[in-house]
């Protein structure tokens, strides 16, 4: 097992929901990212998933396109987002690392390579947006073989075929892209996200867990109920843009959603959400 099934099992024996914060890699400052990620593990995190800095972000709506391009200026390539892991990973030995980006940097490397060199950064998993499962075979098995997850994404529109394929081919955990559309939108629609999370979560061998459109403690617990965890991501890149305190601005974020999902009192939130 690995750090994401250790997780994930220590979780699911608790009754406890996954929390998994989304920040960019070098934003909003290169020193300060390790940081923000222990910060989030304080408040509350269970997996961090970090944001590799790429120019053409086409799933990011413009929160975390701009951060992005802010990364990418003060030079986060990917050996900087390896080295980022691996300075976490001097004190932080247990909270799983996912990688989210695109594709081409890793085709770039070559599987194998690539994925020899972030299990020995530290890293757990990769979830590359642009991967569609009908190609992603020769990166399953290299990954694998490295021990790294291969996390695969489902949607709205994705067919029931497809949820199949994928459900037989998931490992660490499924990302569930609650509304068609890209991060940070307001389409989210918790009703019609449930139902479809009932159905994946049914079929999944693995935890399924809900990202886009979630903001804050109300939208994280209500797409809880249906998931096994919640990814909040471009409200948490605004809420440390610009901060003059990162670390103490993703803790501040961080902590009330922590508490909803814990069912815990907490002002602002709906008390039939907990």
């Amino acid at each position: 097992m690995n750090r994401l099934d250790t997780r994930f099992a220590q979780l699911k024996a608790s009754g406890r929901k996954a929390l998994v914060p989304f920040i960019t890699a070098g934003d909003p400052s290169l020193e300060t990212t390790v940081p923000v990620m222990h910060a989030l593990v304080e408040a509350g995190a269970d997996v961090i998933e970090l944001g590799v800095p790429f120019s053409d972000p086409m799933a990011d709506g413009p929160t975390i396109q701009r951060s992005s391009e802010r990364a990418l200026a003060r030079g986060a390539g990917r050996e900087y987002v390896f080295e980022t892991v691996r300075r976490f990973r001097v004190s932080d030995a247990d909270t799983p690392v996912v990688l989210m980006g695109y594709l081409n940097p890793v085709e770039i490397r070559g599987a194998q390579r690539f994925a020899t060199e972030a299990v020995a950064a530290g890293v757990d998993g990769v979830l590359l947006v642009d991967l569609p499962p009908e190609e992603s075979g020769e990166f399953r098995v290299a990954f694998a073989a490295a021990g790294l997850a291969l996390i695969l994404l489902a949607a709205p529109t994705t067919s029931d075929e497809r949820i199949a394929q994928l459900c037989a081919d998931a490992a660490g955990y499924l990302y569930y892209v609650s509304f068609a559309g890209v991060t940070g939108g307001d389409q989210l629609d918790t009703g019609a996200a449930s139902e479809r999370l009932q159905m994946i979560r049914a079929r999944s061998a693995v935890p399924v867990v809900a990202g886009f459109g979630i903001k804050d403690a109300a939208s994280a617990t209500a797409m809880a109920r249906q998931a096994d965890g919640v990814v909040v991501g471009s409200a948490l890149v605004a809420a440390l843009d610009g901060a003059a305190d990162p670390a103490a601005a993703a803790r501040a974020f961080l902590a009330p959603l922590r508490a909803a999902l814990d069912g815990g009192p907490q002002a602002g939130v709906d008390p039939a959400l907990n």
